[in-house]
């Protein structure tokens, strides 16, 4: 891992051309500790990588809006961006990441059922031309069901990220969501963020337990019980630790992503440094 006072000094824009660095190793105990950029959504592109390098995290899932996509456009305009856009855009943010030795694990590119045939289809694209073979998705069951040809198609994973929305059948939230996805094809898999599952009344232990060869990415926040509020590390009941402990315990090779929302007394990246220091105290 780099030191804090070598990377500050940094700036990617000065990078020379062609230059990369060795790679950020951010390995805990055996577990991959990694970021979802969303943590970073208070700034562009370049300072979210920025971000990464200070706090020392090398290896990312790369959030769509205001990262990859631009911001502002309307629905019909982000549709025909999304259908028209160069993927030399990807292979350029791509090249951002390597050349500031930050592994690329995912895209996050949530398709709902609004899309068109052609947004769904650029997505795996768009993933292909960052270099990754995971998309991560805030979906429905109704879209799952239609992403099936298009993920066996390209041969790609797609990992359904859930939140706390119970009430609504078609969300992702609730243990049975994600099992009726992943028996639709063996391209799918989960993105469980262990926050939301826990708002939602559920243990995220049990689930691991029960499905950790069809898991690629663990989000880590902290939130109470009963759809209650994000919250800082350590004040709410998700069972980060535990969670933890269970990855380094049981060798999984899933990735534990922070995801920082809870509302910090400080900037996201003093924020995430002191998420990435609980992960660190807590695989001690």
């Amino acid at each position: 891992m780099y030191s804090r006072r070598g990377f500050c000094k940094i700036a990617l824009a000065a990078v020379p051309a062609g230059a990369v660095w060795a790679r950020i190793n951010s390995v805990v105990r055996g577990v991959q500790i990694g970021v979802q950029s969303y943590s970073f959504r208070d700034r562009p592109l370049d300072g979210a990588i920025q971000a990464m390098v200070e706090v020392g995290l090398g290896d990312c899932e790369l959030f769509a809006p205001g990262h990859v996509e631009p911001s502002g456009l309307s629905r019909e305009e982000l549709r025909k961006w999304r259908e028209t856009v160069s993927l030399d855009h990807f292979h350029g943010i791509r090249k951002k990441f390597d050349d500031a030795g930050i592994a690329l694990a995912a895209y996050n590119y949530s398709f709902r059922d609004d899309f068109s045939d052609i947004e769904v289809d650029r997505g795996f694209d768009m993933a292909k031309a960052l270099g990754v073979n995971t998309i991560t998705a805030s979906s429905t069951i109704t879209c799952s069901k239609r992403l099936v040809p298009f993920a066996e198609k390209h041969q790609m994973t797609v990992a359904f990220h859930g939140h706390s929305d119970t009430k609504h059948p078609n969300e992702f939230s609730k243990p049975e969501s994600f099992t009726e996805a992943l028996a639709m094809t063996n391209r799918f898999a989960v993105n469980l963020d262990i926050g939301h599952f826990t708002a939602a009344g559920y243990d995220p232990i049990e689930f691991i337990q029960a499905h950790a060869d069809r898991i690629v990415i663990l989000h880590l926040k902290d939130r109470k019980r009963n759809d209650g509020p994000n919250v800082p590390w350590g004040e709410g009941d998700t069972r980060i630790k535990d969670v933890l402990h269970l990855l380094r315990d049981k060798k999984y090779p899933i990735r534990a992503f922070i995801e920082y929302e809870y509302k910090g007394a400080e900037d996201s990246v003093s924020e995430v440094k002191k998420c990435f220091q609980y992960c660190k105290d807590a695989l001690a």
